[in-house]
């Protein structure tokens, strides 16, 4: 692995372990703090590796919330989302993808794990803790995102064309 390779790994994963601080910070200790719903992220972890695996042993729930943060969210923003909005809209603001990035987590975690995986009503019945959700996963991408914009962690994709040969 090169040096540069290593760097954005580096970055990428300090990106998603402040952003997941933040998320955390905001949904179970802000939010509540202000007088709104209180986020259970472990919660979700648990009844999602319930369902799926039919046991949540002690501690996974844990691990699965904070690889999830730390990694899968972080690499999702930059082998995913941003090279496709480079792609399509290259002369977007980072923070607007950031964003759209945030309420698609949103989606993912109240629609396809809490709904469609644990069996709960989508989008846990629009209640407190929805919107909260939705702030927090928001609140996640801006972190991450931001972390990796200004340490410079951009997925270069290949845009010269490639040859055909002649047949």
């Amino acid at each position: 692995m090169t040096n540069q390779a290593l760097r954005t790994a580096g970055t990428v994963l300090t990106a998603g372990a402040f952003a997941t601080i933040a998320f955390d910070v905001f949904g179970q200790a802000l939010s509540p703090l202000f007088g709104y719903a209180k986020l259970a992220p472990v919660g979700l972890a648990g009844a999602s590796i319930k369902a799926i695996f039919g046991a949540n042993p002690s501690g996974a729930a844990y691990l699965l919330h904070a690889l999830t943060g730390l990694i899968f969210y972080a690499v999702g923003y930059f082998a995913i989302a941003r090279p496709i909005q480079r792609a399509v809209l290259p002369n977007l603001h980072w923070s607007l993808t950031a964003v759209a990035y945030g309420v698609a987590l949103w989606v993912f975690a109240l629609y396809v794990m809490a709904h469609l995986v644990t069996g709960n009503k989508p989008f846990l019945g629009f209640t407190g803790i929805t919107w909260v959700a939705l702030w927090g996963h928001i609140v996640y991408a801006l972190i991450a995102a931001g972390i990796m914009e200004a340490k410079g962690a951009v997925l270069n994709i290949r845009r010269t064309p490639v040859a055909v040969p002649a047949e």
